[in-house]
């Protein structure tokens, strides 16, 4: 059995708790390997590195950081293939879409490259009489990050990219589901250039998770997870004065207008609902036709395109989505769906007996497909975080608007349409903190934000961009004034000071 290990202080560090956890093939069902799970002390462990490291990595000027960026994001190119195949073996996406993860992360990289320029502070000439004002952005100190099974190679590089760059230390605590392209990554780092225990990465549970939040070395605690874990986590962190940013759970809408594309609409949204077999927190697994004419054409629409989904094991070039996650995981999504049936909802298309021939022990779940679902139901209400599409009809624009709006989630949201007006509406008026227009997933690029509202998110810090390099630093203000001639230095002499 293999066993995955910590990555501190720039080394491979078997666990001593004494406690695992298995790693699945979800596309077999098979234990590939087994995890180790940090206690309290190894935690500690972590931290001490990241502190010593720390001391001396924010005083490298940042021209020199970002070469250390540059190098790593031509290591991790070159070694793109190498992490996605690790990356679709524990996790069960397809190739292409663990390509995409690996990638979406380099953005940010690449975003964290240009850190000289977004590190200049704000200079005042003349505030007062002979005074001038100035500020500085400081790093934190360590910062750390919890990071979810879904995307263990993007938002792991979303959170250190930034953080590393402005000149803090880190310690990631990845899922333990797919832990093995983190400490990649972690080696990758090194090889560019990062001093040993810039970047250190313990794996854990909750007993991780809580020795993170107590830690009173670590400054700011970024998370992406479930909505309840992310208040559980931004409410125990800022009681321990830290700075905390917690990204919750999703239920994005697709509205279609109906003057859509809806040739173009409907691919658009079986890519974003079924792509990655719905493990995606801007998924869009709620769609809100505007018309019964429209709704009926959708539904008929979205039908003959689940008949074309080619349902794969991850290595399948041919295959538009793999196996969810883990077994508990196809557990959890089977009750949505038999829930949605007790709670009325017409079940077009039912995946839960799915059966790939030769993988049939592999955690699959074939395409699904509700319509009349309405806002009241639990399975609306909720996340159900797999290939599920729900249809739920809208009269009007209004109505529309409203759904997303009254949600409790608001992370992303999606209206088709070719009417310029209706459109700039909906954007400015819609509860949701990521819009897009004929955008399916609308996850910004990596110099601007990512952050969603209501329960999507805790805390008033968004992800990456210059958001981020908020996040990751202090800002230092400086007013100076230099009289006009000699300088008595023994006037300055403390504890004296004339």
């Amino acid at each position: 059995m293999r066993d995955i290990t910590h990555f501190i202080d720039g080394a491979s560090v078997a666990g001593t708790s004494g406690r695992y956890s298995d790693v699945f093939n979800p596309n077999t069902g098979e234990v590939q390997a087994r995890v180790a799970l940090a206690s309290e002390a190894e935690v500690g462990q972590a931290v001490a590195s990241a502190v010593r490291a720390q001391q001396t990595w924010a005083l490298v000027n940042p021209q020199r950081r970002a070469r250390v960026m540059f190098e790593f994001k031509r290591l991790v190119e070159a070694n793109m293939d190498q992490l996605a195949e690790m990356l679709s073996s524990e996790h069960g996406k397809v190739i292409a879409d663990s390509r995409g993860d690996v990638q979406r992360g380099l953005e940010v990289i690449e975003f964290a490259c240009g850190i000289p320029h977004a590190l200049k502070g704000e200079y005042t000439e003349g505030a007062g009489p002979g005074i001038d004002v100035y500020s500085m952005r400081q790093p934190l100190g360590v910062a750390a990050g919890i990071t979810p099974f879904n995307f263990p190679a993007m938002i792991p590089m979303w959170m250190f990219g930034v953080a590393i760059a402005v000149g803090n230390s880190f310690i990631l605590k990845p899922s333990e589901k797919d832990p093995s392209v983190p400490i990649r990554l972690a080696e990758l780092m090194m090889e560019a250039g990062a001093p040993k225990g810039v970047l250190n990465v313990i794996h854990g549970d909750k007993a991780a998770v809580d020795a993170i939040l107590d830690h009173p070395d670590i400054k700011a605690v970024s998370f992406v997870g479930s909505s309840d874990i992310a208040s559980y986590v931004y409410s125990r962190g800022t009681a321990h004065g830290k700075r905390v940013q917690a990204m919750g759970g999703a239920k994005n809408h697709g509205i279609i207008l109906p003057d859509a594309d809806l040739e173009q609409a409907t691919k658009d949204i079986i890519g974003a609902a079924y792509g990655s077999a719905g493990e995606r927190c801007m998924a869009l697994p709620v769609v809100v036709p505007v018309g019964k004419r429209t709704a009926d054409e959708v539904r008929e629409r979205v039908l003959a395109e689940i008949e074309t989904l080619k349902v794969g094991v991850s290595t399948d070039a041919a295959a538009q989505y793999g196996p969810v996650v883990s077994a508990a995981h196809k557990q959890k999504v089977s009750d949505y769906i038999q829930m949605g049936v007790d709670e009325g909802a017409e079940l077009v298309v039912d995946g839960r007996g799915f059966k790939l021939q030769g993988y049939e022990n592999g955690f699959f779940i074939g395409p699904t497909l509700f319509d009349n679902v309405k806002p009241s139901m639990k399975t609306y209400q909720e996340e159900i975080f797999g290939p599920v599409l729900q249809i739920v009809r809208a009269e009007t624009l209004e109505e529309a608007i409203a759904l997303p709006s009254e949600h409790q989630y608001g992370n992303g949201v999606a209206i088709f349409t070719r009417n310029g007006r209706a459109a700039r509406e909906f954007a400015a008026r819609v509860n949701v903190g990521m819009v897009g227009i004929n955008v399916p997933i609308p996850v910004p690029v990596a110099y601007h934000t990512f952050g969603g509202w209501k329960r999507s998110a805790f805390g008033d810090t968004n992800q990456h961009g210059m958001e981020g390099v908020k996040f990751y630093t202090k800002v230092k203000t400086v007013t100076a004034r230099w009289p006009e001639g000699a300088v008595d230095d023994s006037a300055f002499v403390i504890p004296t000071m004339q």
